[in-house]
C-alpha cells in the first residue's frame, strides 16, 4: 500500500501531527476542516453559514489538489457542538453537492478544535483514469 500525502496552500494548513489529505490508490481520505481562512490561519468571521461555507470551500480545495471535486466525495462526516444547525448545514450542501449526495453522518460534540461550531471530513474516490 502506496499512501500519497495530499498538500495545497489553498486549504488551511495542518495544526496537529496529521496531512490535509492521503491518497491510496483511487481513495483519498480528506482531514477534518474548520472554518479557518487558508491566508490567515484565522477562523472566518459571520455566522455559521459562514463557517459552513467556509468548511466546504476548504475541503474543496483538499479534493481539487487531490485530483478530484467534491462531487467525487462519498462519505462525508459533519460535526456540530449544536445539532439545531443541522437544517443548514442541509442547505449549504445543497448549494455544494448535486445529487447522488455522499453518504452521510450528523455527530453532535461538546467542543471542537479552536472553539468552532463545525468540522467536516470525506472520504473521496477518484474516477478512474481513461485509456484511449
Amino acid at each position: 500500500m502506496q499512501k500519497e500525502t495530499i498538500h495545497t496552500d489553498s486549504a488551511p494548513q495542518a495544526i496537529g501531527t496529521y496531512s490535509q489529505a492521503i491518497k491510496v490508490g483511487t481513495t483519498v481520505y480528506l482531514s477534518g476542516q474548520i472554518p479557518l481562512d487558508p491566508d490567515t490561519m484565522e477562523i472566518v468571521s459571520g455566522d455559521i453559514n459562514v463557517h459552513i461555507k467556509r468548511v466546504f470551500d476548504n475541503l474543496t480545495a483538499v479534493a481539487q489538489a487531490a485530483g478530484g471535486e467534491l462531487e467525487d466525495i462519498v462519505k462525508l462526516n459533519v460535526f456540530l457542538t449544536d445539532l439545531s444547525n443541522f437544517p443548514i448545514v442541509n442547505e449549504i450542501m445543497g448549494e455544494y453537492f448535486t445529487q447522488p449526495y455522499p453518504a452521510r453522518a450528523a455527530v453532535g460534540v461538546a467542543a471542537l478544535p479552536k472553539g468552532v461550531a463545525v468540522e467536516m471530513d470525506a472520504i473521496m474516490e477518484l474516477k478512474a483514469p481513461e485509456y484511449y
